[in-house]
């Protein structure tokens, strides 16, 4: 039963990390918005090494690292962008675009 209630908790925070990038326009908010899929990602890791026995919780570590990697490079970036640009706003700057 734990199982299936750690799996949909996973699936909404999922969903919900989704949204946020699709729908916000604030990089700011959008990092934070991958960083929940990527805790769903590591709670469902969890909740099925739980359930079949073998050590997802290794991958949860893995995980983690990169999403600490992640954080420091990825708000390296976005101050930045906002030293440059004066806002965090994706629409406003287009560093990527040819």
């Amino acid at each position: 039963m734990i199982l299936n209630e750690a799996l949909i908790l996973s699936a909404l925070l999922f969903v919900l990390g989704t949204f946020g990038v699709i729908v916000r326009r604030n990089a700011i908010i959008m990092f934070l918005c991958i960083e929940i899929q990527l805790n769903a990602v590591n709670l469902a890791f969890v909740a099925l090494s739980r359930s079949v026995g073998i050590d997802g919780q290794i991958f949860v570590f893995f995980v983690m690292t990169v999403a600490a990697a992640e954080a420091a490079v990825g708000l390296a970036i976005i101050i930045s962008v906002f030293r440059h640009y004066g806002t965090v706003n994706v629409n406003h700057f287009n560093l990527l675009k040819w």
